[in-house]
């Protein structure tokens, strides 16, 4: 996807998003439109890079944002997982910090919230 496409999809997504999260493709698929995301590469506050390693994705989630001119559409996001080295432990970004550290709208933080929990 070239950037002026990335440009025109970033209107359409809840403000504050492709801060967290890469805007990956987008497809048409008979009447809805698929938007997938995938959630950056940026360690979580209280990690440093080199206590973690990144191990792929969880499944992805399926979520029905406002229709674009008649047409449904979904936001395919994929949350990424880390490895604490030392422990093994796996660990996600704490999306309830993320809400109220950020300057971030109202929109996008109930948008999270209700993706995550």
């Amino acid at each position: 996807m070239n950037p002026s496409e990335q440009s025109l999809i970033s209107f359409f997504l809840p403000e504050g998003i492709l801060e967290y999260f890469e805007l990956t493709k987008v497809e048409k698929e008979h009447k809805e439109l698929q938007i997938y995301l995938e959630e950056k590469n940026t360690v979580p506050s209280g990690y440093q890079k080199e206590d973690l390693e990144s191990k792929g994705f969880f499944p992805e989630v399926s979520i029905q944002d406002f229709p674009i001119r008649g047409q449904k559409v979904a936001l395919r996001i994929k949350r990424r997982r880390w490895t604490v080295k030392k422990t093994g432990d796996i660990i996600s970004r704490d999306w309830d910090l993320v809400i109220k550290g950020a300057r971030m709208t109202t929109e996008f933080g109930l948008f999270l919230k209700g993706i995550f929990g």
